[in-house]
């Protein structure tokens, strides 16, 4: 099984290259596109600010390419954002492939954002997260968010429910960082590769 990390202007994108080297998968870590369309699976992750990150995958046509993947693509943290329609951060128009916007938390009554830490997920779907994983701490860090939706496979609560995962299709992506969630993580990634 091949497995290309897309390389790409983003931070912490390494961390999920080293995380599939613990799981035994030598992935490619590349923007190259061929290389890309002709790996069995695709993992698009990243840190950073969704506008300049958007700028860079269309100059690099990488925003062309990452919604047209047939193969089973998994988004992680600011990937599953720029797989949205907008984002509120810097008003960025994303990729597309998910129809919903991105928004920014709003602390009601003190919280901090960004949402930063171990929280739970729970409402999970089967086809993303084995049933043992329901209420178990994921690692986040993030400032915005995606509200509850028809792609939602699974939820976490910070100021208000959202959407710690979504899915369509061949597309999946989480909010929190599989890479950094220790065992849960692995498990997570781990049931990605078994598509």
């Amino acid at each position: 099984m091949t497995v290309a990390v897309i390389d790409y202007n983003a931070g912490n994108t390494r961390s999920v290259y080293y995380a599939l080297q613990r799981l035994g998968v030598d992935a490619l870590f590349t923007n190259d596109r061929e290389k890309i369309l002709k790996a069995d699976k695709v993992i698009f992750p990243g840190v950073g600010e969704a506008n300049s990150t958007m700028r860079y995958l269309r100059n690099s046509g990488l925003d062309q390419l990452i919604p047209n993947l047939t193969q089973p693509v998994m988004g992680v943290c600011l990937g599953m954002q720029l797989m949205c329609r907008w984002s509120e951060e810097n008003d960025t128009r994303c990729l597309g492939i998910f129809d919903v916007d991105v928004l920014r938390f709003r602390p009601t009554g003190g919280e901090k954002v960004p949402h930063m830490g171990w929280n739970q997920i729970y409402d999970l779907d089967p086809l993303m997260f084995d049933a043992k994983l329901e209420r178990e701490y994921t690692y986040f860090v993030h400032s915005y968010y995606i509200p509850k939706t028809d792609f939602t496979s699974a939820t976490c609560h910070y100021i208000h429910p959202f959407s710690a995962a979504i899915r369509r299709d061949n597309f999946y992506a989480t909010q929190f960082h599989p890479e950094k969630s220790g065992p849960v993580g692995a498990s997570i990634l781990r049931k990605f590769l078994d598509i």
